[in-house]
């Protein structure tokens, strides 16, 4: 027992820690903003144009913020995880939404009040007079555009390789912001502080940035050389396909995280596919597992053997080192039970551990036969719950509280890792809390992934 006590601890610190120091850092620079708003200079020419400057300085250290979540920072990632990053992500963009409108709205009715001339026209005079203006209404129209994308009832009418494509203009919104501030942003020209500290921030979130989304990629794939071994059906619509490559054992990926995936002339470089290990890494091998539903899943049974993969990661936090307890519950929903599988083999999963594995019918189980064999090779219990929710008298709702508590009794004393369709991890999400399952136990792999 105190074996395995004593790394989940040191697991539930670190991710603390994690948030002391977003904390920390938030506040700080926070703090700082304020002080530039108060301390700028040369003076706003009247109380609409200084509403707008607040803005300004908001939206331009916002965007900042953003530059270090899409960052990627392994500190965060493996502490806190993708989708939790991804979650700040999404509100920090709608953040910057509101601020994109107000801080120009605010300085335009400013100097169309000081100038004595109608909003519309303005604009018109600012846009075309002054190039600098004009790049950062370009940036705001952009950023404006990939929010609209984001919005739920859009994202879910495009497919993702669409929306991913779609979301790499916030690049062309940075070097657009960027240049904006350069010529525009007064409070940052100050004196030496303010020119040290924002340029600074710049820097260090511009080089988080080049550094995860770039050089360490690079400097992996070069170093492990993936390529396809071998392509397995697992069903009509699912397919394995299997990965090596040089010195993997150096990878340090664990089970439960999942890849960026680029399979070099299957789809353009620029689409990435986010597919977890279907298998617990061993240092020879890498094995994802995907269901056709867009364009590069679909394809992937066609895939020549010897084909060159880019893969970026591995990332997330959905991994054993996690627990904070000795007892594990794993629920899978679909194709959902990729990571789940990879979690099953894990041998630093210890202890007693039940599996809950969700689907229609027992024809669409893929993987199962594997999941029974290491159900049984770990001695752990795994549950096939089938048929349509809400059938049948009473209807049939696996996931309510009463019939978890009916499968798993001890479920409040279990670390709980759901991964499956969106629907069903929310459902689960909610019993748990209604069975007081503590929030430190509950795990989740819902791939809100984001850029």
């Amino acid at each position: 027992m105190t074996a395995v006590t004593q790394p989940q601890s040191r697991s539930a610190t670190t991710a603390r820690s994690a948030h002391i120091v977003l904390w920390i850092f938030l506040i700080a620079n926070l703090a700082v903003v304020e002080l530039m708003f108060v301390t700028g200079k040369p003076p706003a020419h009247n109380t609409l144009t200084s509403i707008g400057r607040f803005f300004g300085l908001h939206l331009a250290f916002v965007m900042a913020l953003q530059v270090l979540l899409i960052a990627r920072l392994p500190f965060l990632d493996r502490r806190l995880g993708m989708d939790k990053l991804t979650t700040w992500h999404r509100w920090t963009g709608f953040t910057l939404f509101w601020l994109v409108l107000l801080h120009p709205t605010f300085v335009l009715l400013g100097y169309s009040k000081l100038d004595r001339i109608t909003f519309l026209r303005e604009f018109t005079n600012l846009a075309t007079g002054q190039m600098p203006v004009l790049l950062g209404m370009i940036a705001a129209a952009l950023l404006v555009f990939t929010a609209a994308f984001s919005l739920r009832l859009v994202r879910r009418r495009v497919s993702y390789e669409t929306w991913h494509t779609l979301h790499l203009l916030v690049y062309a919104i940075i070097v657009l912001g960027i240049v904006h501030q350069l010529y525009e942003g007064t409070a940052f020209t100050t004196n030496i502080f303010t020119k040290v500290y924002w340029w600074g921030l710049w820097a260090f979130a511009l080089g988080a940035l080049f550094a995860g989304r770039l050089l360490v990629p690079l400097i992996r794939n070069s170093r492990h050389q993936l390529k396809v071994a071998a392509v397995v059906p697992e069903a009509d619509d699912v397919v394995s396909v299997y990965l090596t490559g040089q010195h993997l054992d150096r990878l340090d990926a664990k089970a439960g995280q999942f890849f960026l995936w680029r399979f070099l002339g299957h789809n353009r470089w620029w689409q990435v596919n986010p597919f977890s290990l279907s298998a617990a890494p061993d240092g020879r091998s890498l094995r994802l597992t995907a269901k056709g539903i867009g364009g590069t899943s679909t394809g992937l049974r066609r895939l020549p053997l010897g084909t060159r993969v880019f893969a970026e990661g591995p990332y997330g936090a959905f991994t054993a080192g996690q627990r904070v307890t000795d007892k594990t519950l794993l629920i899978a929903g679909g194709i959902g039970v990729t990571p789940i599988r990879a979690l099953l083999e894990d041998d630093t999963l210890t202890g007693d551990i039940v599996v809950l594995y969700r689907v229609h019918d027992s024809a669409q189980a893929v993987l199962l036969g594997e999941m029974q064999n290491l159900a049984s090779v770990r001695g752990a219990t795994l549950h096939l719950l089938t048929g349509r929710t809400g059938a049948g008298s009473p209807p049939n709702n696996p996931f309510g509280p009463e019939s978890l508590i009916a499968l798993v009794p001890d479920i409040a004393e279990r670390d709980v890792f759901v991964c499956g369709p969106s629907g069903m991890t929310d459902a689960v999400l909610k019993t748990l809390r209604v069975l007081k399952v503590p929030a430190r136990q509950r795990h989740a792999e819902t791939f809100r992934l984001a850029s």
